[in-house]
């Protein structure tokens, strides 16, 4: 079976690519940048997603099967180029697996689809709909690209389509948004506020997204792994210090005295909770995570 990866030169991308060739699957690979020392075999075309050469990958190749993991997920302020590159590059990600005959197609979403709010339930259902790109208007374009994506169900039915959102990843490879929060010796938090954070080693959310397409999966679904923790607990079993400032001066440093580059509206991300309820992806596929919360954070701590 043939599989086109997106973005497969991420770190995450990376690890599914290796996980598609320990099952045995050929794949082949497009993004923007290069996988140095990568597998000889994976073949990885340096195109855009968004451009004519992708294209014609999707036409030389006849994929079974593609997974797009090519878009851009940090807690950033927005920025045009991401706008296009999430949005549009989902838009032709879909347009090229109905074109050239895909069979199976996977979408790598986030979790923080949902959104951070005070009145939000404990544990969101993939049936709710999103908060964030009120609550949060830099990730409107993650929002827009899983509801692009999540369209493919009825627009092209005969796609086995399978719309996943992740929560949180952490690991050795020390990239995501998670990790890059928890990347100096003190960590920032919004005093009076300690929510649940939902996360999953990268390894696991690697399985999971080859195991979706193995068990050809056609719907929406959450993918978690352990217990939520409290963020004070992840800073401190991180060996980072907690640091908890007032709202006020939190915002007001932002960018400055130390605190990480963010916009004003991922403070409620460290406010309230984000976690889902994936008891839907077990069932379908009866995944289990194989790192529990104390293993993953400290194969992030001790990673050189």
């Amino acid at each position: 079976m043939k599989v086109l990866v997106t973005g497969i030169s991420g770190k995450l991308g990376r690890l599914v690519g290796h996980e598609l060739l320990r099952r045995g699957y050929e794949v082949v690979g497009i993004d923007r940048r290069p996988w140095e020392g990568g597998p000889a075999e994976i073949e990885v075309h340096q195109v855009d997603i968004r451009k004519r050469p992708a294209e014609e990958v999707f036409r030389h190749y006849r994929p079974d099967a593609a997974i797009h993991m090519a878009t851009v997920t940090h807690l950033v302020h927005q920025s045009p180029d991401r706008m296009r590159v999430n949005l549009y590059g989902t838009r032709a990600f879909i347009k090229h697996c109905h074109t050239y005959g895909v069979k199976q197609a996977v979408f790598a979403g986030r979790h923080t689809f949902y959104g951070a709010a005070a009145d939000s339930p404990l544990y969101h259902t993939e049936d709710e709909p999103p908060i964030s790109a009120h609550s949060f208007p830099e990730l409107a374009d993650l929002v827009a690209a899983d509801l692009y994506a999540a369209s493919a169900l009825w627009r092209y039915p005969e796609i086995a389509t399978a719309v996943l959102r992740l929560v949180y990843t952490l690991g050795p490879s020390k990239h995501g948004t998670l990790a890059t929060f928890l990347k100096g010796p003190r960590v920032p938090l919004v005093m009076g506020f300690d929510p649940l954070f939902h996360f999953i080693h990268e390894l696991d959310a690697a399985e999971a997204i080859v195991t979706a397409l193995a068990h050809q999966l056609h719907g929406i679904y959450n993918v978690s792994g352990p217990t939520p923790v409290p963020l004070s607990t992840i800073v401190k079993a991180a060996d980072r210090r907690p640091l908890p400032m007032p709202e006020t001066i939190f915002k007001l440093g932002l960018g400055r005295l130390g605190l990480p580059l963010l916009p004003a509206g991922a403070i409620d991300h460290l406010k309230y909770p984000i976690v889902v309820d994936s008891e839907a992806f077990r069932r379908a596929t009866g995944f289990r995570y194989q790192f529990d919360e104390r293993d993953t954070i400290e194969s992030f701590k001790n990673a050189g």
